[in-house]
């Protein structure tokens, strides 16, 4: 009888070991290089990654509803605002882990370890190369010189991306310098901001406007695309890295947490610190075209192609911090 109890007890602990090794992520990611690694993830470890796919607004308003109760185990999202405005809510848990600090960058993580980044994003400028000299182009700042009247494109205020940019701005220039740049670039706009980074470079390749700001990653992804069309529209484009002889380009990152929530954290951190491993980065730029977190070093021939570039190393979570002022800002100067 005792042996048969002391069975069910091994039996049940087993399956209690096997139920906490599965680990639920959240996530606005939606790339392949994702799958990949959290395939090779499960190969490697025997963890289970079970996804949860959704906006990353709606992925924050989910944790908050579901509080403690929650299943997530971790948040991946893009932004370092939005992974900022996520530890402030208190949706995160401080991790501690040896691996994650000596792989993550000091300003592409949290100071308080609540997350951490995983791929690196550059805002560049992409220009018509037949209708634009390299030589017309220096900074951020410089986009708001009426030379640029009716030939930039970029997308709405709304867009995270953007807001870091802004936030990023006030930082280097000071609130009301970051208004004057909003609303004279606003000026310079050759349409109302509408559609993704990849249509601000569609609209560069058609003649509609002479340049735009976007994440060179889909310029990236126009440029290895199945499509004939979007290939030609990446041929007549260049990149170009502002302020490279001043802070340098802004970047953000793509990025992971621990949730306040998870039942799971040790498995959690092993996810983590596996999808910051130099071995697993280079998989985010071949196929997504995101810089790894090393992004200096890539080896990936579309990021080469583009040319190595100096990175404005301000600590990301600033993003965040600045955020709520960008989004006022761009309201100010009728930004749509």
């Amino acid at each position: 009888m005792l042996i048969k109890i002391f069975k069910q007890i091994i039996l049940l602990l087993c399956v209690v070991s096997f139920i906490l090794a599965d680990i639920n992520v959240y996530t606005h990611r939606h790339y392949d290089s994702d799958k990949v690694l959290f395939k090779a993830f499960t190969k490697v470890t025997g963890i289970k990654v079970n996804i949860i796919k959704g906006g990353a607004d709606q992925l924050i308003q989910r944790l908050q509803s579901e509080g403690e109760n929650s299943p997530a185990d971790v948040l991946l999202t893009v932004d370092a605002g939005r992974l900022t405005r996520a530890k402030n809510l208190g949706l995160l848990e401080p991790v501690i882990s040896n691996r994650l600090i000596q792989n993550v960058p000091k300003n592409m993580r949290d100071n308080e370890n609540h997350w951490f980044g995983l791929t690196v994003r550059a805002r560049a400028i992409v220009y018509a190369k037949d209708r634009v000299k390299i030589s017309e182009l220096s900074t951020y700042e410089d986009l708001a010189n009426p030379k640029w009247k009716g030939r930039i494109v970029v997308r709405s205020s709304n867009n995270i991306y953007n807001q870091s940019l802004m936030a990023s701005l006030i930082n280097a220039n000071g609130t009301s310098n970051a208004l004057k740049w909003a609303k004279s670039v606003r000026n310079n706009m050759a349409r109302k901001p509408r559609g993704n980074d990849r249509d601000q470079a569609r609209a560069v390749a058609s003649g509609l406007a002479d340049l735009a700001v976007i994440n060179t990653y889909y310029l990236g992804l126009l440029a290895n695309s199945s499509d004939k069309a979007d290939r030609e529209v990446a041929k007549k484009l260049k990149v170009f890295f502002p302020n490279q002889n001043e802070r340098g380009t802004h970047i953000n990152v793509s990025g992971g947490a621990v949730t306040a929530s998870s039942k799971n954290k040790r498995e959690a951190i092993k996810f983590l610190e596996f999808l910051t491993e130099k071995e697993n980065q280079k998989i985010f730029s071949e196929s997504n075209y995101e810089y790894p977190l090393d992004y200096k070093n890539t080896k990936n021939e579309t990021l080469i192609k583009w040319g190595k570039f100096k990175a404005d190393e301000i600590d990301l979570s600033i993003l965040g911090l600045n955020n709520t002022q960008a989004v006022k800002l761009f309201d100010l100067a009728g930004w749509e």
